[in-house]
């Protein structure tokens, strides 16, 4: 009866992560959600890492337990002992535990490495000349272009002292905080 068990965990595993392999590549995805009007975009699955990538809660992780716990399962019942499911189960339960927990560990380092961000570059900005795109009001914001790594960024901002400074003009970033660029009229 257990080895059933074991080969319909391993079947439905194998069959889930191609279904959504496949299903993935023909649709464009599936682990993320667009929110609809917001631009806003949701990973799947519950984490708290805050980084984008692999979710330990995520169905393909789920699967990936599953799956070995199924074929871990058939072997530990071929080997004479661990042939007891007092014994195959818990083996087979550590084991898909450790193996998804090691493709986890891969993907993140994969998402980790290919993941692209502009944190670090935004620092670098910091005494740049850039362009009103948008009029700063009085005590206000508004927006500016500037040209970093030769791509042209966009932000929003103000003027360090509240001043107003109108469409066109070029300045100088003095300052960010979160989004926020602090400009001087140059």
């Amino acid at each position: 009866m257990d080895s059933i068990i074991y080969l319909i965990c391993l079947g439905v595993g194998l069959v889930f992560m191609l279904v959504t392999a496949l299903l993935g590549h023909v649709f464009g995805g599936g682990h993320d959600a667009h929110v609809g009007g917001s631009h806003g975009h949701a990973e799947a699955g519950a984490d708290s890492s805050d980084m984008p990538g692999v979710s330990a809660f995520s169905p393909s992780m789920i699967a990936a337990f599953i799956t070995a716990f199924g074929g871990l399962g058939i072997i530990f019942k071929q080997i004479p002992a661990t042939q007891s499911p007092f014994i195959s189960a818990p083996l087979a339960i550590a084991g898909g535990f450790a193996i998804a927990y090691m493709l986890l560990l891969f993907l993140r380092q994969v998402f980790k490495k290919t993941q692209s961000t502009s944190e670090s570059k935004v620092g670098a900005v910091v005494g740049a000349a850039a362009h009103v795109i948008s009029p700063i009001p009085e005590n206000g914001v508004g927006e500016i272009a500037y040209v970093h790594g030769g791509t042209r960024y966009t932000a929003p901002a103000r003027e360090d002292s509240g001043m107003p400074i109108p469409n066109g003009r070029t300045v100088k970033v003095v300052r960010i905080v979160g989004s926020q660029f602090y400009v001087v009229a140059l």
